[in-house]
Order: structure tokens, then sequence, then C-alpha cells
């Protein structure tokens, strides 16, 4: 079992056999039925809307809370392990991350009928709320986080004045969209709750 668990991508694929069994174990009996299982489908796609966007706001409030703050503090000569090796493998996952949440949020939004109504706040305001804020973030992090985070990093080549700005503006991007990600939770959640 160790094993498994001293690499990502085994340890990943244990936790998907585990929620698989956790379906067949707890809803196979939707599997029957056809309403049912379309009902099972909206309770996957929220599965993958929920872990994608774990994974996309966890490492936008990682960026925030931890690898912004802590860069001045960092050695010179130890910066060049994180803008080589762990900024760029974070963002990796940041990027991809944005796209398949908003991606699954969208079909989410398509399977239960209210995709047009939330985008274009004839109903469900609150989600649509939540929605616009996602789109705004995940266009963000696509168009002005990553092309800047690719000079600052060094990906592109540019002189030191355009790295200088282009961090400085991938570290403004990063913060909006921090302070985003807490009415857009609230939207999130709250519609599930108050409406």
């Amino acid at each position: 079992m160790t094993k498994i668990l001293e690499k990502l991508y085994p340890a990943l694929a244990l936790g998907i056999l585990l929620a698989l069994a956790a379906v067949y174990g707890l809803h196979n009996h939707l599997m029957n039925d056809a309403a049912q299982f379309a009902l099972l489908h909206i309770n996957f796609a929220v599965w993958l809307h929920v872990i994608s966007g774990i994974l996309w706001i966890g490492l936008l409030w990682y960026f925030n809370f931890v690898q912004i703050p802590t860069m001045p503090k960092i050695p010179a000569e130890l910066k060049p392990a994180v803008g080589k090796f762990i900024a760029p493998e974070a963002l990796f996952w940041f990027r991809w991350s944005a796209l398949a949440t908003v991606i699954t949020g969208l079909l989410v939004a398509y399977l239960k009928g209210y995709l047009v109504t939330a985008l274009s706040f004839e109903g469900n305001i609150t989600i649509g709320i939540g929605m616009w804020l996602a789109l705004i973030m995940a266009a963000n992090v696509w168009f002005i986080i990553w092309p800047n985070q690719k000079k600052a990093l060094g990906i592109v080549v540019v002189d030191d004045a355009t790295k200088a700005k282009a961090a400085r503006i991938a570290m403004l991007g990063s913060r909006t969209n921090f302070v985003l990600s807490l009415p857009m939770l609230y939207c999130m959640v709250s519609q599930n709750i108050a409406g």
C-alpha cells in the first residue's frame, strides 16, 4: 500500500477506484432506471466540478497565502528552485483546473437546465453572479496571469524591466482572482441553500 501512496498517479488511481466503489456501493440502484440514471450523470458532473474547483481555488489560495508573501523572504540562491520547478508545475495545474472548473460548471448548469437563465440573469441570479465571476477569473488566469507568469519565470525570454513588470501584473491578476473568489464561492454555495 505504501508503494501506491508514494507516487501521485497511483494514489490518484486508487482514489478514483475508491470513488467508483462508492458510486456503485451507494447508488447502484440508480442505474436500473433511466430517470434516476440521469441524476447520476448530474451527480458525477457536480463531483468533477467540485474536484476541479478545489484544485483551482486551492492553488489560487496557495499562491496568495504562501508563495507570493514568502518569495521576498527566500534567499536569492534558492529562488531558482521555485521559479524553475515549483511555480511552473503549480501554474500548469492552476490554469488547467480553472478550465476544467468552467467546463464542468457549464455542464452542470446545462444538465440541470439553468445555463442560459443563470448567465442572462433571467433566473437563478445568485448562481449567475457566481458563474460570471468564475468566467472572469478563468479568463484572467489564461489571458493575464499565465502570459505574464511566462515572462516572469523566464519561460518567455524578456529583459529585466519587462520581467519585473510582468511579475507585478501576474501578482495583481492573482490577487484580483483571490478577491473575486470569495464572493464567487459565496454565490456557488448559497445557491443551494438560500437560492
